[in-house]
């Protein structure tokens, strides 16, 4: 039975998982962690909060926490979505694209970078080393290979058989997501109270040759104030652009809602903003500068992993469908 928009904001984390080393919590609860805290997207923000943590722990900025963090999901060649072994566009190239920004409303992306393995790493060059917000294309290229980043291959073998068995049909069609991966996007307080996020993706298989999704737009995948908190998105990202959800959520906590509620409340923005939602899967994360964290998304299946100095679990976000 479909949930009616009230229940579903006011909906806590519901269901479980089991995942080897991790305890997976059934429920969010909306409590004040003390301490540094970072959260991430996807099971595979285990794999980053491992390395965000110890940063964090040994009283590190969430900046580096953030950006460590997600870089090691970027340099995993098993992962599809993601850096290196991203599944390619419809014309077998691996594009990827990444944004970063801290409490200061400091920010840097990139967008359609080829053969550059950590486009994170360049975000952050691009906020720190030039007067820009963003570069793309070959120009993002241009100025990674000048600031030291080596060229890199990123489409793998099994990434280029899977791309020609795809052009047998070249059929093209955004899906939910099943796998429990998709972009990784961070976010991190740390012992100082600050925070800071990032995002990063390889973005749709088999998408149009100069597509380019939410992840590289501040607003859209993240967002960040000091003074409130911090989002971030994954999914389909033209549906994520299309409210500037990570700065929605962002500003209806700042009008008094919860993390939870207004991930919720940006899910039913999109819902209502579309007329079909089928296969439409997008999903957020939100951590207040009180230490409170919360996530919803439009299907089941899409999970945060959450780790503090109290915490380190795994939890199912609330769902809009199913």
């Amino acid at each position: 039975m479909k949930k009616d928009r009230r229940s579903f904001i006011r909906t806590g984390m519901v269901g479980g998982l089991s995942l080897a080393g991790m305890a997976c919590s059934s429920s969010a609860q909306e409590e004040t962690m003390q301490g540094p805290i970072v959260v991430a997207t996807w099971d595979h923000g285990v794999q980053s909060n491992a390395v965000s943590w110890p940063i964090l722990a040994g009283g590190g900025s969430s900046l580096d926490a953030v950006e460590q963090g997600v870089r090691v999901v970027e340099s995993d060649p098993n992962g599809t979505t993601v850096g290196l072994g991203g599944t390619p566009d419809r014309e077998g190239k691996v594009t990827l694209d990444a944004c970063i920004m801290n409490h200061d409303s400091q920010c840097g992306a990139v967008a359609f970078l080829q053969d550059i393995e950590h486009p994170i790493s360049v975000a952050r060059k691009v906020m720190e080393e030039t007067p820009h917000v963003m570069l793309a294309g070959a120009g993002a290229y241009q100025f990674a290979r000048e600031q030291g980043f080596p060229k890199r291959k990123l489409l793998t073998e099994k990434g280029e058989a899977d791309w020609k068995e795809w052009l047998k049909t070249s059929q093209y069609k955004p899906k939910v997501n099943v796998e429990n991966h998709d972009t990784i996007s961070a976010l991190a307080l740390d012992a100082s109270g600050q925070l800071a996020g990032a995002c990063t993706t390889s973005g749709m298989a088999y998408k149009m040759h100069g597509r380019v999704g939410d992840s590289p737009i501040i607003g859209a995948s993240l967002f960040v104030d000091g003074d409130v908190g911090a989002a971030c998105a994954t999914g389909v990202g033209e549906a994520i652009i299309r409210v500037a959800g990570s700065a929605l959520v962002v500003e209806l906590m700042r009008q008094g809602l919860s993390p939870e509620e207004a991930c919720a409340a940006a899910v039913q923005r999109i819902a209502d903003k579309h007329k079909s939602v089928e296969d439409l899967q997008v999903g957020f994360i939100a951590l207040s500068k009180n230490g409170v964290v919360g996530a919803a998304s439009m299907y089941p299946g899409f999970t945060m992993a959450v780790q503090s100095a109290t915490r380190s679990d795994l939890v199912n976000a609330p769902s809009l469908k199913g």
